[in-house]
């Protein structure tokens, strides 16, 4: 299950990100980097904890999760999606039980670890994107 960001006036978006140079562009990547940092710290720090194999398999990437894990947050921009694309993501061949520890199963009840962290740092993390958004169109204003 993939949680997806809807940006409403997606066009009027990309107008203004086509104007803005490179630099704007990296100070969104820090901002995204920054927030990914933070839910993923959290989610780690929420998993249950046997061998460490599913804590260990938190972590976020930009462009696609690798293969095998479960995407569990996704936050791409329409166009630029190899550049503003962040992926994070749980699971892989040693902790392909991840959705059955989140979302529970018949047999054992749910140990949310993604979701929680996701919802507690959410308005932080949009947030800091929109002020990075607001620094980078600052500094384009003002060269």
């Amino acid at each position: 299950m993939a949680t997806y960001a809807k940006i409403i006036g997606l066009a009027k978006l990309q107008r203004k990100l086509n104007r803005m140079p490179q630099v704007a562009k990296n100070e969104i990547r820090k901002a995204l980097e920054t927030s990914a940092d933070e839910i993923v710290g959290m989610a780690q720090r929420l998993v249950p904890v046997d061998k460490g194999d599913l804590r260990n398999s938190i972590g976020w990437t930009w462009g696609k999760a690798p293969k095998g894990a479960m995407t569990l947050g996704k936050v791409a921009e329409a166009s630029l999606a190899g550049d503003l694309t962040i992926t994070i993501y749980a699971g892989n061949s040693e902790a392909f039980y991840a959705r059955w520890i989140e979302f529970g199963t018949q047999k054992m009840p749910k140990q949310a670890y993604f979701f929680p962290s996701y919802r507690a740092n959410r308005k932080r993390a949009l947030s800091r994107v929109r002020r990075s958004i607001t620094k980078a169109a600052k500094q384009v204003a003002s060269s």
